[in-house]
């Protein structure tokens, strides 16, 4: 029987976004619980929130938005692969444990274990790990912590690699309670024209 895992972390306002991105907030128009006859709420966070799926716009100007990917990115077969890097590194081809065999990718790198507290030194991908994953096929990268690139990176090389892949991105994972293998990935995007980014409820599909 298939078997669904949220690799999601939950919504709240204590779910820690990039410093001095805007943070998650609800706020109620109407309340059941003050004699309303439906509760009826709006949102106001950053679109990089928790699991996010960046768009090419994010980090190229004239790029498409996220409402313009198609959804066939974000769905499909897919592998996890664990790898063991310390604190600020970026993550090599020479650190996958070997050939990937789906055409998405999800790296677990352990170095952002606390979705509600922000620690600036996880680990990142490499642009040299875009380019080698591309030559293989791979359509799609995520990666347990908030970026690609590193904390303190502004040229963003690995966002660069991604774009000359046309390679789609994920971002925010939660992964640790995942086993390594093949998984179906479900991560659409909300079709929000034009923009940099959308949350996602990503999950995976046993087989």
């Amino acid at each position: 029987m298939p078997r669904i895992i949220d690799i999601s972390p939950p919504i709240t306002p204590s779910l820690a976004v990039w410093p001095g991105d805007v943070p998650f907030r609800r706020d109620c128009s109407l309340r059941l619980a003050e004699g309303a006859n439906l509760d009826l709420s709006s949102i106001h966070t950053t679109v990089h929130l928790g699991a996010h799926a960046d768009a090419p716009a994010h980090y190229a100007a004239g790029a498409p938005g996220i409402g313009e990917r198609p959804l066939e990115l974000y769905y499909g077969p897919c592998e996890v692969v664990k790898v063991d890097v310390g604190p600020g590194e970026r993550v090599l081809p020479r650190h996958l444990p070997a050939s990937v065999s789906a055409p998405r990718v999800l790296v677990c790198t352990g170095s952002f274990p606390d979705p509600e507290r922000f620690n600036e030194d996880f680990a990142a991908l490499s642009p040299q790990l875009l380019d080698h994953l591309a030559a293989q096929g791979v359509v799609l990268v995520g990666i347990d912590t908030p970026s690609v690139d590193l904390f303190a990176s502004r040229s963003l090389p690995t966002h660069q690699a991604a774009l000359r892949h046309d390679m789609a991105l994920l971002e925010g994972l939660v992964l640790t309670h995942v086993a390594p293998g093949r998984y179906t990935l479900v991560a659409l995007p909300l079709a929000i024209v034009g923009a940099d980014a959308s949350p996602v409820r990503a999950a995976l599909v046993t087989a």
